[in-house]
């Protein structure tokens, strides 16, 4: 179930795209905070610390990238998405690759942008209370914690997601359809790369170090955690 009454910082320098947002985002009933340009976003997410972030990537002063960049210096659970007309996936590699969770290419309607934002949201309040293991890794579903061996490891709150999708399905295979759809919220045949993207973000911060390998590729199908004999 995804929150209500959420607070969602959106920063875009069209004034008729903010507030469009902003209505889509009261229809669901969820609060606005409007920032016209990155600079502004960045004082406004310190001062209220906002439930979900939403960037359009071209604005004055700060890009979107820029401001996602330094948020995700110092917090990197807060989802970030990123509004852009480009639409190209060299774009789309450098907000994933700098912590943005989900894109979203203007126009839209409004049953898709409420989806996305139900779906980042949604990741934030699972309140799921439990501690998920394989091998010498953990995952604390309360404090988010994620320790293999005796390394602390940082994830974004998308990898985060896909590594307790992944452990809670372990030893079954899930399709890339199956994770785009729990992950996301939504169909990514249109740019299926994206779960394959993030599965090597996972595996540089959690298998890459280690000699036990835990997330494993099925040829044609999609992936599996698990230990190999």
């Amino acid at each position: 179930m995804s929150r209500r009454d959420a607070l969602v910082l959106v920063a875009d320098d069209d004034n008729s795209s903010s507030s469009a947002i902003e209505k889509m985002l009261a229809k669901d009933g969820h609060r606005c905070l409007r920032a016209r340009n990155g600079q502004e976003a960045l004082r406004l997410f310190w001062d209220e610390r906002p439930d979900l972030i939403i960037l359009d990537v071209m604005m004055p002063l700060l890009d979107g990238f820029q401001v996602c960049e330094r948020i995700r210096e110092h917090d990197r659970a807060t989802p970030v998405l990123f509004l852009t007309a480009k639409g190209d996936i060299v774009d789309k590699r450098i907000g994933y690759g700098i912590g943005g969770d989900d894109y979203l290419v203007k126009p839209f309607a409004f049953d898709e942008f409420s989806a996305r934002v139900r779906a980042l949201l949604r990741r934030g309040s699972d309140t799921k209370s439990t501690v998920l293991s394989l091998a010498d890794l953990t995952l604390n579903t309360t404090n988010r914690k994620i320790v293999r061996g005796e390394r602390n490891i940082t994830l974004t709150s998308t990898e985060y997601a896909l590594l307790e999708y992944l452990l809670r399905n372990q030893g079954h295979v899930l399709t890339r359809s199956q994770i785009a759809d729990h992950v996301w919220n939504y169909d990514f045949e249109y740019d299926s790369n994206v779960v394959d993207v993030y599965i090597r973000y996972l595996r540089n911060k959690i298998d890459r170090d280690f000699p036990v390998k835990l997330i494993h590729t099925v040829r044609g199908t999609g992936y599996v955690m698990r230990v190999e004999e």
